[in-house]
């Protein structure tokens, strides 16, 4: 019987990981190289993916590989899983972490009132939250089968489960966009969807977050957490030992499950 070190140990695995330089991406290409997979980062910004591919190879001696592309660029999401085991050999672990997030200051139509939502960027929302997920997931899924360890690791969100208390928001500017929690809504439909198909050679899983501290304004933060009963919003770090235990084998019979991270939220 294995110990539980060598079940979490990614060593010899290698992860692709969308939105890998954000917030929490990079926490978990931290988290994952940290238990040895080689890593590949995925994001917008050329400068961004190289830095955080290069931080990962100097504090953990890992292989990296820096991917800028766009999620609403359908050929070049098609053709990432080719270049990753192109350049780092094979393809064992898939995370989808990027998202379309903002302000209706660079999103129009974004945190305002449901009256002022805008459906161009409700269709942004759901190509890059949603349909990058099916398209990478599609074209990944004849390399993870034959990694023979494959997994895939959708984000979702509180609010695919349940609706936003709009109170949290008053008086401040931010918002609850209905794209945000439609897209993330049908992540976890179709992690469970993936889950069936493309069993038995690879597992499909979902981590919920709760609501992640960034520094957001006093009111909100004070009405989500007197709403949350460990009494505190979640860190990046509170979301990496979810994203290891579903990428290794540590959860080897775990799969169409949705891993909520949430502080208890979901459970009043």
């Amino acid at each position: 019987m294995k110990s539980l070190r060598d079940l979490g140990d990614l060593s010899g695995r290698v992860a692709l990981i969308t939105g890998g330089t954000g917030h929490v991406g990079s926490v978990i290409a931290d988290a994952l190289a940290e238990a040895g997979a080689a890593i590949a980062v995925l994001d917008l910004d050329p400068d961004s993916c190289a830095s955080t591919t290069r931080s990962l190879r100097e504090r953990y001696g890992v292989s990296v590989l820096p991917l800028a592309i766009d999620l609403e660029n359908e050929a070049a999401v098609r053709q990432a899983p080719l270049t990753v085991t192109g350049q780092l050999g094979q393809l064992d672990i898939l995370i989808h972490c990027a998202a379309l997030v903002g302000t209706s200051s660079d999103l129009p139509g974004w945190t305002t009132p449901l009256e002022q939502q805008h459906s161009a960027t409700w269709r942004r929302a759901l190509e890059v939250n949603l349909t990058s997920v099916f398209v990478l997931t599609q074209a990944a899924a004849p390399l993870l089968a034959v990694s023979g360890r494959g997994s895939v690791i959708t984000v979702g969100s509180l609010y695919a489960m349940v609706g936003p208390d709009m109170r949290l928001y008053d008086g401040t500017s931010m918002g609850n966009p209905a794209a945000y929690a439609a897209s993330k809504g049908g992540v976890l439909e179709l992690t469970r969807w993936f889950a069936t198909v493309l069993a038995p050679e690879i597992r499909v899983n979902c981590v919920s977050p709760g609501g992640v501290w960034r520094n957001q304004p006093e009111a909100f933060h004070r009405r989500f957490v007197d709403r949350t009963p460990l009494r505190r919003m979640a860190t990046e770090e509170d979301l990496k030992g979810a994203f290891a235990y579903l990428a290794s084998d540590l959860s080897s019979y775990v799969t169409g499950q949705n891993l909520v991270v949430d502080g208890g939220w979901t459970s009043w």
